[in-house]
């Protein structure tokens, strides 16, 4: 089995690659190598040019913060991208955004990569003003860095769940603490009351032995499906169809799906690359058309 510090590689490839530019090396790898973007365009009424300073400061939160105990090389850090973007000033420093998440992991032995987390989030309100520091204390809410928190540790939780089974669950756990925290304290977006799904919901799914097959077809996807596709193609399809059976399972199961949408919302595009022209296509279509319906259309390449 891997350790969760094989060598990446270079991301390119045939299958399914989302490119994300990396920030400049540094001579002390951290976990997170996320690129930033703040976009403030939509903002009007006054003069918020200082909130490309917001850009620099958040990248720097990220990655240059420790998030483990663990050594990285600067070719193990996980690569992702973090793209703000205001929607609403609410006054001249309190800020309505959409924040959308996106990671990498290589896929071992190429040059590809497999997308882990493409996530949208609006229901972020915070506070910044010019020149404010950001500082890293998970003892205490703040609607801007506890955020960012949080994802850190989803992001780490996701990675790590990728190499070993179930190895994210410390980093989950601290995205629940960051998230109970935020409850408390009436953050926006943070409450379990309500239809919509939210990032308590995400969590708690995340960490309940109900999703466990969840939690396993993270590394059995990644592990036994695409580390293999190449040397082991069809091996690697029978895997990812076994995995897609055991989801399949759990969809019938649990009435709330939003993790289970997480996972296809990130994957349906390389399923389809999969699985597209393989004797196995008209069985992994008909899991895929039951569990993920909202990207049907995509699926449709399996069996047209």
């Amino acid at each position: 089995m891997f350790s969760r510090h094989w060598t990446r590689t270079v991301l390119s490839g045939a299958l399914v690659v989302l490119l994300l530019s990396g920030a400049p090396g540094r001579v002390a790898a951290q976990e997170l190598n996320c690129t930033v973007s703040v976009d403030y365009s939509q903002l009007s009424g006054s003069d918020f040019s200082f909130l490309s300073e917001l850009e620099r400061r958040v990248e720097e939160y990220l990655n240059e913060h420790r998030w483990t105990e663990d050594r990285f090389r600067e070719v193990e850090r996980i690569d992702c991208s973090f793209e703000v973007l205001l929607q609403e000033a609410v006054s001249l420093t309190e800020f309505r955004a959409r924040l959308v998440v996106a990671t990498l992991r290589p896929i071992h032995g190429s040059t590809q990569s497999s997308p882990v987390i493409q996530l949208n989030d609006s229901q972020w309100r915070f506070r910044y003003a010019r020149n404010t520091p950001l500082v890293h204390d998970l003892e205490s809410y703040d609607p801007l860095t506890s955020m960012l928190d949080y994802y850190a540790y989803l992001i780490l939780g996701y990675d790590y769940d990728t190499f070993s089974e179930r190895g994210g669950t410390p980093y989950f756990e601290q995205a629940r603490r960051v998230a109970d925290r935020a409850r408390s304290a009436g953050g926006n977006g943070w409450s379990q009351l309500g239809g919509s799904p939210n990032r308590s919901e995400l969590i708690t799914q995340l960490l309940d032995p109900q999703y466990r097959a969840l939690r396993m077809a993270y590394f059995n996807y990644h592990f036994g499906g695409v580390d293999r596709f190449v040397r082991e193609t069809e091996t690697a399809r029978s895997n990812v169809l076994s995995v897609l059976q055991d989801l399949q399972t759990l969809y019938r199961e649990v009435s709330r799906t939003h993790a289970l949408d997480m996972f296809f919302g990130a994957k349906y595009q390389e399923l389809t690359a999969i699985f597209e022209g393989a004797p196995s296509s008209a069985q992994a279509y008909g899991i895929l058309s039951d569990v993920d319906p909202s990207h049907l259309s995509e699926y449709n390449q399996l069996v047209n």
